[in-house]
C-alpha cells in the first residue's frame, strides 16, 4: 500500500468554503475527508491540521467559542493532529480620511506545514503527501521535497475557490476538492468526549 500523509491548511480551507457560502460544512471532520481523498491502493498514515486560535470580535462575540468547540471535536479523532500558528495584529490606515483600525494576519501556518512536510519526508513517513491548500507560499517546500526525494510525490488538493497556478506547476498532481466529499465528511451534530462532555455543532453552522 502507498503511504499517504495529508497536510491541511485550515484557514485556506475555511475561507474557500466561506467564499462558496458553505457555512453548514464548517463542522467538518477533516480526517474523514482525508480518507475520502485516497485511492484504493493508498493508506492514510496521518492527518495534520494547521490553524491559529481566533479572537472574538465585537460584531461576533461567539467566534472564538465556535472555533474552540470545533478544535475540541478534531481532538477526539485518532490520527488527527493539530498544529498552531498565531495571529499578528496590524493597524490599517486610510490615507484619505486618516482613520485607522486593527486587523489580524494569520502567521506561521505555511512555515509549520513546510517544517512538517520536510521532516516527514526525511524520516520517510510517507510515499505521497497530500497538501490541502491554495497558498502559493508552499511552492518552495514542494519543490524541495521533489528535488531531494524524487521517488516521493506531492499532490495538491485545492479547497473550493483556492486554485493556485503556481502550486499546480510544481506538484506531481492536483485536483479540486468537491462539494460531495466535503458534505459526506461531517461530524455528527453532537460528539461525546471520553469525560462525558458533549460537544455540539454551533447553531450558526447549521
Amino acid at each position: 500500500m502507498e503511504r499517504v500523509t495529508v497536510y491541511i491548511d485550515g484557514f485556506n480551507l475555511y475561507f474557500g468554503m466561506k467564499a462558496k457560502g458553505w457555512r453548514r460544512y464548517y463542522w467538518l471532520n477533516v480526517h474523514l475527508l482525508a480518507k475520502k481523498l485516497l485511492k484504493p491502493y493508498q493508506e492514510l498514515i496521518a492527518t495534520k491540521y494547521f490553524t491559529s486560535r481566533v479572537s472574538s470580535m465585537p460584531n461576533d462575540p461567539q467566534k472564538a467559542k465556535r472555533q474552540g468547540e470545533y478544535l475540541e471535536a478534531l481532538g477526539t479523532v485518532p490520527g488527527c493532529r493539530i498544529f498552531y500558528g498565531h495571529y499578528l495584529e496590524k493597524i490599517i490606515r486610510c490615507n484619505r480620511c486618516s482613520h485607522s483600525w486593527p486587523t489580524h494576519e494569520e502567521k506561521m501556518t505555511d512555515v509549520n506545514i513546510s517544517v512538517e512536510l520536510m521532516t516527514d519526508a526525511y524520516q520517510n513517513k510517507f510515499d505521497t503527501a497530500f497538501l490541502v491548500s491554495g497558498d502559493s507560499d508552499l511552492v518552495g517546500p514542494i519543490k524541495a521535497v521533489r528535488r531531494i526525494f524524487p521517488l516521493k510525490r506531492v499532490v495538491v488538493g485545492f479547497p473550493p475557490r483556492r486554485h493556485s497556478v503556481q502550486l499546480e506547476k510544481v506538484a506531481n498532481a492536483y485536483f479540486t476538492i468537491g462539494r460531495k466529499k466535503i458534505a459526506d465528511s461531517m461530524f455528527p451534530d453532537q460528539i461525546r468526549k471520553t469525560d462525558g462532555y458533549i460537544l455540539r455543532r454551533p447553531d450558526r453552522w447549521k
